[in-house]
């Protein structure tokens, strides 16, 4: 299964397995930082056992996603389940904005009203760069996937990162970067109060984590809700499956192209077509046949293919 617009590369087992490593990576991290939470009194270090959390159960909803996109098109889903994979991603978004931003962004200012005693960090300090390797350990994974992805499609990391319609991965790599900043900020929110003997370095750290993943949460929503609306093919490509169309004999124009991305490896292509006026209908059928066959050849995440033959429109007579 590809995990590009014109499945050139990438598969699902290799998101499955960037997700997979992410959910094992966040479990432990996640009961670690509670215990160093715990112990410290830290509310940054029990924010960032919220954030773990909440990537954790981030993580299994991709995997649901994942799995259940999968499902092979029936009589009852004639188009397949390919945005499935979207409504789950975007319930994945949701719960990390939930189970992770609102804890935060609540403890933050708790502590910052009402104040903390400062315990012990030095557990928190040897949890969070244990988490710091883990997560980076995850995040290199994740890096990998979409670096060679990017390159099979020649395109720039950052476009491609905020272009693809392979959401779980950009969730995995988008909330792994999070993950780093947040430990940072724990750290330096730990280390604040043990120079001062004030609380109000770890409830600011906390607030920002919390103001974190809020960005996070929304850049992941807003990228599962265009696609779930309905996203149509990059105007290069578009403009590839109009040339491949024009290239075929007896097809005279393109009238109207409408492309929509349904998953990472699946692309629907409508397109009412001008034929040639002395074409028979064996060849306009002929041409059909292979307008779809170059198609999926060029772009082999195009899964159908309808074209409609339309008659284009006679320009009205001239006026008196």
């Amino acid at each position: 299964m590809s995990s590009n617009p014109d499945g050139s590369g990438g598969g699902g087992d290799e998101s499955v397995a960037t997700v997979l490593v992410a959910v094992v990576t966040n479990l432990g991290i996640a009961a670690a930082k509670a215990v160093g939470g715990i112990v410290s009194g830290s509310s940054a270090m029990l924010s960032e056992a919220a954030h773990s959390v909440a990537d954790t159960v981030t993580e299994v909803l991709l995997l649901a996603s994942l799995k259940r996109s999968a499902k092979p098109a029936d009589e009852a889903h004639p188009l397949g389940y390919g945005p499935e994979r979207y409504i789950w991603a975007l319930l994945a978004s949701i719960a990390t904005f939930v189970g992770g931003a609102v804890f935060a962004v609540y403890d933050g200012i708790h502590t910052l009203v009402h104040g903390e005693d400062p315990g012990d960090p030095t557990l928190s300090y040897v949890i969070l760069a244990v988490a710091f390797a883990l997560e980076g350990y995850s995040l290199l994974v994740a890096w990998r996937q979409v670096k060679g992805e990017a390159a099979r499609m020649r395109a720039p990391l950052g476009l491609y990162v905020k272009h693809t319609p392979d959401t779980a991965v950009k969730a995995v790599l988008l909330e792994n970067v999070a993950a780093l900043i947040g430990l940072a900020l724990a750290a330096g929110g730990l280390l604040g109060a043990q120079l001062t003997g004030s609380g109000a370095y770890d409830g600011i750290a906390s607030l920002l984590i919390g103001l974190l993943l809020v960005g996070v949460a929304w850049e992941l929503g807003r990228s599962n809700a265009q696609y779930l609306i309905g996203r149509p093919l990059p105007p290069r490509m578009r403009a590839g499956v109009r040339e491949e169309l024009l290239s075929v004999p007896h097809i005279e124009a393109v009238l109207e192209l409408t492309t929509l991305v349904q998953g990472p490896d699946e692309v629907l292509i409508a397109a009412k077509i001008d034929f040639h006026d002395l074409a028979a209908a064996w060849q306009v059928e002929r041409a059909c046949e292979e307008a779809e066959a170059q198609l999926r050849e060029r772009y082999p995440a195009i899964r159908r293919v309808y074209l409609d033959p339309t008659p284009r429109r006679a320009a009205p007579p001239p006026g008196p």
